[in-house]
């Protein structure tokens, strides 16, 4: 199976404690064999505050993993505001609603003047499942272009263009995956993509990537990046910027990745941190995209833009300026990855801002030092082709302090 390997063993579950046991077991009895759970030892929490997790017993957890709640577990004002607009009214995007307008307005402000529509949806899966479908209205082709280890949703569309979750044999024939930058050239290994494509008699239509190549094992760096970009649109294609990741100020240079590597692109997909945990995703994109797809066809989602929602979205919005995240985000991440290399164990460490992977051995260390981490109360996970890199990506009031702990725990589970 493709993909991190930290995940729980049923196959020992008699090894859990009793009551441990009796969950996991009904838990795999009425949701069946696709989930999965972390650690050797599952854990369960009941409540969450900042940058900490809690399980019932008052026990106290480090989160150096979860990108969701990106403001912090819990965040007062968005859960009131989430409260506050559920106790009023919840509707969806076919009624007048001032918040949606103000929200879409507060968005797209910022981003580059030239994207100027914004949809809503509900997850990122689904914002990347609307990009595409846009993207292959507006030039006519099929062809995707993705990295060799992308993960870019669930849906049967995004799922198919996905190798992270289900290997490249799961992958849809009018896909072509290139090496994850750093492994070469991304211009040359775009172009050869495109070559292939046409060559197979399919019309390029997007290249899609996250803007960190966070499945890729957190790659910041990418000769050739805006090279590629123009190729594609030589091509026909589009770029699509996926910012469910990296998005909101997480690598701490601004609001996007794209924006880091001086890109435009045609579409940006937002999702994860953008409700702080509820679910509300986004497509950004070029009006004349949205004019041409709207000829064709028509767009509404149930929940996407829901009121609730939207309250949720600008709650979140205002948190991360109010608290100036992306300054924190730079600050801590700075001193993360000055800190790091000088722990024993670790081959390197990369990244921008609070979305960091550290590189180690082999599979088995990674493994290993996530589960060590988890036993000293800290959670992390692991990523990138060969489950070699240790991914930190905890919410964006991870502090000096956060940090620190973080630090102590590598140093002594990698020795």
């Amino acid at each position: 199976m493709p993909g991190p390997t930290a995940y729980f063993d049923p196959a020992t579950v008699d090894s859990l404690d009793p009551a441990t046991r009796d969950l996991v077991e009904r838990r795999i009895r009425v949701l069946g064999g696709a989930y999965r759970l972390f650690y050797e030892e599952p854990v369960q929490f009941v409540r969450g505050n900042g940058t900490k997790l809690y399980t019932a017993d008052g026990t106290e957890y480090l989160d150096a993993y979860n990108n969701v709640p990106s403001v912090g577990h819990a965040h007062p004002r968005v859960a009131a505001a989430i409260a506050e607009q559920a106790a009023r009214l919840t509707t969806h995007t076919r009624y007048l609603d001032r918040a949606l307008v103000d929200y879409a307005e507060d968005l797209l402000a910022e981003f580059p003047a030239h994207l100027g529509n914004v949809m809503f949806t509900c997850t990122g899966s689904e914002a990347n499942d609307l990009a595409l479908r846009i993207a292959k209205a507006a030039t006519g082709g099929t062809g995707v272009i993705v990295t060799e280890n992308a993960y870019h949703g669930v849906t049967t569309e995004i799922a198919a263009i996905s190798p992270s979750l289900g290997g490249i044999s799961a992958l849809a024939p009018w896909v072509r995956v290139v090496p994850a930058p750093g492994d070469g050239d991304f211009e040359l290994d775009v172009r050869a993509a495109i070559d292939d494509l046409e060559s197979s008699g399919i019309r390029p239509a997007a290249l899609i990537v996250d803007t960190i190549f966070a499945s890729d094992g957190v790659r910041p760096t990418v000769v050739g990046f805006a090279q590629a970009v123009a190729a594609v649109r030589s091509a026909g294609a589009l770029f699509i910027a996926d910012e469910v990741q990296p998005g909101f100020g997480r690598l701490g240079t601004g609001m996007w990745g794209f924006a880091r590597h001086n890109l435009e692109p045609d579409l940006v997909t937002l999702g994860k941190p953008m409700g702080n945990g509820h679910p509300v995703a986004a497509v950004v994109a070029r009006p004349e995209l949205i004019a041409a797809f709207g000829e064709h066809a028509r767009y509404f989602n149930t929940f996407g833009g829901s009121s609730v929602s939207i309250a949720a979205a600008q709650a979140t919005l205002d948190v991360v300026r109010d608290e100036h995240l992306v300054d924190n985000a730079r600050t801590i991440g700075d001193y993360l990855l000055d800190q790091l290399p000088a722990i024993d164990g670790i081959l390197e460490a990369r990244g921008s801002g609070l979305f960091i992977g550290v590189r180690v051995e082999n599979e088995d260390v990674a493994l290993g030092a996530v589960n060590a981490l988890k036993r000293r109360h800290i959670l992390l996970g692991e990523s990138g082709r060969d489950n070699d890199v240790l991914k930190i990506r905890p919410p964006l009031v991870f502090d000096r302090a956060d940090a620190d702990r973080l630090l102590e725990g590598l140093t002594e589970v990698l020795a």
